[in-house]
Parts: structure tokens; sequence; C-alpha cells
């Protein structure tokens, strides 16, 4: 699963530009499905049978997309400016590698030399209007015949094992689950499964909304990322949940109140089968599950999480232990609804 999970986030797919990646989980899926479609917002939407018939009872749920930048102007003298797609820590930014369009050209996010900023300027995050994008061109027409407006970028970092157990990578969030959901995809399931590879939710869970009317689940597990604090300056609650303790089993966050039975269900699971796990000691973030509980008639609904450092910036950290149990806890909760 793990080189699986490096090579879907060494793909580019910022929100609303998840091609590569849909088109790899497609033919990835394809042989394990008894159907499969991307519907209009660009979900792609995979059912397979299990051994109890359910139809379309249950849904799997993880999102493709990572966020990144898109192209907005031209500068006269060639560089390009642009806006975030998705919440981009502005912190860590400058200085980083992107690709860019469809050709991956290559890019620097740059603004003005650190000695020419005053001593109030340097207190302060940096403004996007403020940050521009070197592709070494001279003037704007070179730079626009070589990267469009509207042109999507993507940050470059090859996925990289480090430590005793750890993957650093850009778009772990939520690549991560999207491995999980190929893995339990290649299984034999003890009941049918709906699988849900969502679109845009880093701009605000605009894919899953098309992809819970479609499929009208009764009970729908999202698998997620979520912020990780654990770092030297942080202290108690605030530093949320930790990784290589296990996934997270969220019982709040800033968008759901989650199934109260799907949680405890949760929790008894990993505790039989002694998988660690954790849950968040801060309320915040939010995911999937704000959207698909709310389609329709409501939807009961869960979330397991990996604990990630440094979400949202071109480079993020998790623990590989936590990613393989989310995969065995994932599967118990299968087999526990395939009994009720």
């Amino acid at each position: 699963m793990i080189e699986t999970l490096k090579t879907l986030c060494a793909l580019n797919g910022v929100s609303g530009d998840e091609d590569a990646v849909r088109d790899y989980l497609r033919t990835q899926a394809e042989p394990y499905a008894d159907a499969i479609c991307t519907d209009a917002l660009g979900n792609l939407i995979v059912f397979k049978r299990g051994r109890r018939a359910t139809g379309s009872k249950v849904l799997l749920c993880a999102h493709m997309d990572e966020v990144g930048l898109i192209v907005t102007r031209a500068t006269e003298d060639g560089f390009l400016k642009f806006d975030f797609v998705g919440g981009v820590d502005r912190r860590v930014v400058l200085g980083k590698p992107v690709e860019l369009g469809p050709d991956r050209v290559p890019g620097i996010v740059g603004m003005k030399a650190i000695h020419m900023l005053t001593a109030e300027e340097r207190k302060k995050v940096p403004k996007t209007d403020s940050l521009y994008l070197d592709i070494g061109a001279a003037s704007r027409e070179e730079a626009l015949s070589k990267v469009p407006l509207g042109a999507y970028g993507a940050f470059v970092g090859e996925p990289e094992e480090l430590g005793d157990g750890f993957l650093k990578s850009k778009a772990i969030d939520d690549r991560v689950g999207c491995a999980i959901l190929l893995e339990l995809l290649k299984e034999d399931l003890p009941l049918d499964v709906t699988f849900a590879f969502t679109a845009q939710e880093e701009v605000g869970t605009r894919g899953a909304f098309g992809a819970a009317f479609s499929v009208t689940p009764e009970i729908a597990l999202v698998l997620e990322t979520t912020t990780a604090a654990d770092l030297p300056e942080i202290e108690g609650a605030r530093r949320v949940c930790a990784p290589g303790k296990g996934p997270v089993i969220s019982y709040m966050d800033g968008g759901t109140i989650y199934d109260r039975e799907l949680f405890e269900t949760l929790r008894s699971l990993a505790e039989e089968r002694n998988i660690p796990w954790q849950t968040k000691e801060y309320i915040a973030g939010g995911n999937d599950t704000r959207t698909i509980q709310r389609s329709k008639a409501g939807v009961r609904v869960a979330a397991l999480s990996a604990a990630v450092r440094y979400l949202h910036a071109p480079a993020s950290v998790g623990c590989i232990s936590d990613f393989e149990n989310m995969r065995k806890l994932t599967r118990a909760f299968l087999d526990h609804l395939a009994r009720i």
C-alpha cells in the first residue's frame, strides 16, 4: 500500500484539476469494480459487490484533491500572479518549487527580497498579492505562451520515507485515504460497498455533495488526514493528536458531530483487535462528512483520520503504521456492518 501511496502523492491534483489522480485510480480500480463512473463534478464512484447484498447502504469516501494555486495574471516583465486553491499556509511557501499547467512548467514562489523589507513587513505573514511565480520568462507574452491564465499549480516534492517509519510528501492529505480504498477494493468484501473518490474537498467539500446524493448511503465512513500539532512549543489539547499513536476516531470537529454509535463501534473494534487509536483533543477542522451527513434525509457518518504534521503546506509528515492501522480498522468496520 505504501508504494501505491507514494505514486498517488507524486501526482498533481489540485482542487478542480484532479484528472491525473482520477485516471490513475480508475485504472487501478477497474479490474475489481462491478460498476464504475465519473460524475459531473469529477468524483470517481466505484461499486463492488460483497458476500452480502446490501446495495448502496455503505459508502467509503476519500478525496483526491490537494491544495495548490491558480494563475490569475502576468506582469509586463514576465512574472505570474496567482491565488491559492484551498487553505494554503502562506508562511511556508516562499522559495518553494511548483509545477504549472498540464506541461508541468517549473516555477518558484517568490516575493521581495528580505533585505528590502521594512522592519514592520518582516513581522507579518506575506499577503498573497505580494507573492509571484518566477518561471524564467522575460515578458508577459513569453510567460503566457508557457503558462496560460487559469493554469493550476502544484507544489513539488518527491515522497520520501524518513526517520523511523515516517513518510514525507505533498498531498498526503488525502492520498492516504485513496490508497486505503484501493487496497480494500482488491479484497473479497463481506458486503456491498460503494467507494467514492471525491473532488474539490479542499475548497468546501463540493464533490461529496454530488456523490452523497447519487449514492444515497445509510452509513458513510470518510478516510482522511487531520492536523497533528505535536510540536515542542505546543502544549496540552492544542497538540490535537500525534503521528504514531494510531488512527484518529473523531466524535466532533468544526463541521460535523459524528454518529455516536458508529464512534463507539470503531473504538470497540480497535480495542478488541489491539489496534492503537486516539481521538482529537481539540475541536477543529472538517472533511467530507459535513456534506454527506446533510444530504437528502441525512446519513449516519463516521471518520477515521491519520494524524499528519504540516497539513496544507508544500510537504507533510505522517506515520506509516497509522496508515496501515487505518486500513485494518476500516476492514474490521466492514466486517462488523456485514453482521448487523
